[in-house]
């Protein structure tokens, strides 16, 4: 009974615990996004089920030790009451025998009376024909007399023997079935927590099931961009980086990206395509940034510090925002240049702590310049005049980049988190066919590297390798992750500089 005592503690304990976590987002595998948070979840349920596995194998083990002493009792009861309805049935015959001698006793009785009435001793001794005759009859007489006495004795000791046992045997079967009804009582009452225990672990096991499964979803998800070939995704901007390309030699290697830089927030090119598939401006914000919220009355009279230009108003400084082509206005993505010009304008609010602090005029911030660029731009700053994508009531850092390769990763900033996405119509496992970048029209979906941004490329017309340059790169990255002497690494050309190749 203490065993039993202590699992229903244990039990309590966890399924109260149990009940907070339901509290939890753990139960939503759905809205997780976070590898790290599953793995939380997934180890605290399964630290539950272990914990409930453990007692309740002991549980289980009594529950069977249980069950048999109930069976044996079983079998003990139904012997008992064999050996009761025995004695009962041999108890009841000798009352019978009993009776009938007690009757033919009286009879002998009554008759003896009479006899004595009727033939009083003295008519007996004068009858006799002699003494001896005499003594003779008076002590068979009282031979039958004893006999009768005696055998009416003992049948009555026999019936109190075996009222005696019955009585015992009907003792033993109360205290056998007072002691069944407890262990059935006992074991009833386990079994049912053998059983919710197991609903338990059950239930747990469903939910590390559905939490693995989103694990391994995120998990492909982010590797997804890099599980695929270059003859499964649109031709490289650059023909020379085309699988259909022939370098002249063979084996061939190459190294190719997917976006440029960062590929968080807004993608510039992929609001041109949502632009040019029918979204408006507030949807393209929605899809990059989350459900945040867009204020359109923030404050105009705001000016901010530009480096190098000094004390701009934020919309003469937005309208002056050189990150998106104008033309782009006539080619379907006016809503998209509107969504710029809220991200632009958010961001430097942000950037500048709502204007007291300065900004670069560098795409380290985002490019700026001294002159109003005119055109559509102008038009898209107008239209979103006093735009500004807020987080508690401040300015969001609104990040955006040319192109993301067609997945978006989250990021946080002023207490909101943006969502990470495939940035495309299709299933994420085959990203490409319906990427918004690739409706944009992006130089930068799909990269072969080979030259700098400067446009030095060490004398190459394209980015295939041969084996042993291959190699090299391969045996170079090797000595650097493995914190090896790098004094030695030098690229087989020379146009890198004779320091050789850095880390980078």
């Amino acid at each position: 009974m203490r065993k039993i005592l202590i699992f229903v503690l244990l039990l309590a304990l966890i399924s109260e615990h149990f009940s907070l976590i339901k509290a939890e987002v753990c139960d939503n595998p759905g809205a997780l996004t976070d590898t790290q948070t599953i793995s939380g979840c997934i180890s605290k349920y399964n630290g539950i089920a272990d914990a409930i596995s453990k007692a309740n194998s002991t549980n289980a083990k009594e529950l069977k030790v249980l069950n048999a002493q109930v069976s044996v009792l079983k079998v003990q009861i139904n012997g008992l009451e064999t050996q009761i309805t025995k004695l009962t049935k041999d108890v009841f015959e000798r009352e019978v025998k009993v009776g009938v001698k007690e009757e033919l006793l009286s009879a002998k009785v009554r008759q003896d009376y009479v006899q004595k009435r009727t033939q009083p001793l003295l008519l007996i001794l004068f009858s006799a024909r002699n003494a001896n005759e005499f003594f003779q009859d008076l002590a068979y007489r009282e031979k039958l007399a004893r006999a009768d006495r005696e055998v009416i004795s003992s049948v009555t000791g026999e019936i109190t023997v075996l009222s005696t046992q019955r009585k015992v045997l009907s003792t033993q079967k109360i205290s056998l079935d007072a002691l069944k009804k407890r262990v059935d009582e006992q074991a009833g009452f386990l079994a049912k927590e053998v059983d919710k225990a197991n609903k338990y672990v059950s239930d747990l096991s469903g939910k590390v099931a559905a939490l693995s499964a989103r694990q391994q979803s995120l998990l492909a998800e982010k590797t997804g961009t890099y599980a695929t070939s270059v003859g499964d995704v649109p031709l490289a901007d650059d023909p020379a980086s085309r699988p259909d390309y022939n370098p002249g030699f063979s084996p061939a290697f190459a190294a190719f990206s997917f976006g440029a830089p960062h590929y968080k927030g807004m993608s510039q090119y992929g609001a041109f395509g949502r632009a040019k598939s029918g979204q408006n401006v507030e949807q393209i914000l929605k899809a990059y940034y989350g459900n945040i919220e867009i204020k359109k009355d923030y404050s105009t009279g705001i000016n901010i510090t530009v480096q190098g230009y000094g004390s701009v108003n934020i919309e003469t400084y937005t309208k002056r925002i050189y990150e998106m082509p104008t033309s782009w206005g006539d080619q379907g993505g006016f809503e998209a240049l509107k969504a710029q010009a809220v991200a632009a304008r958010s961001y430097a609010l942000a950037y500048t702590n709502n204007g007291a602090g300065s900004i670069c005029a560098s795409e380290n911030c985002q490019v700026y310049k001294n002159a109003n660029k005119g055109g559509k731009w102008d038009e898209a700053v107008d239209a979103t005049r006093g735009w500004v994508l807020v987080s508690g009531g401040r300015p969001f850092s609104a990040w955006y980049a040319s192109t993301s390769g067609g997945y978006q990763e989250s990021y946080s900033a002023q207490g909101h988190t943006t969502p990470g996405f495939w940035d495309t119509t299709s299933d994420w496992s085959n990203w490409a066919n319906g990427a918004y970048e690739v409706r944009g029209g992006s130089p930068w979906f799909y990269k072969g590297w080979y030259k700098t941004r400067g446009g030095k490329s060490c004398g190459k017309s394209h980015p295939w390798l041969t084996s042993d340059e291959f190699s090299d790169i391969v045996n170079a990255a090797l000595v650097y992750a493995g914190g090896g002497d790098a004094s030695g690494i030098f690229p087989v050309e020379t146009c890198l500089g004779s320091t050789g190749w850095s880390r980078d």
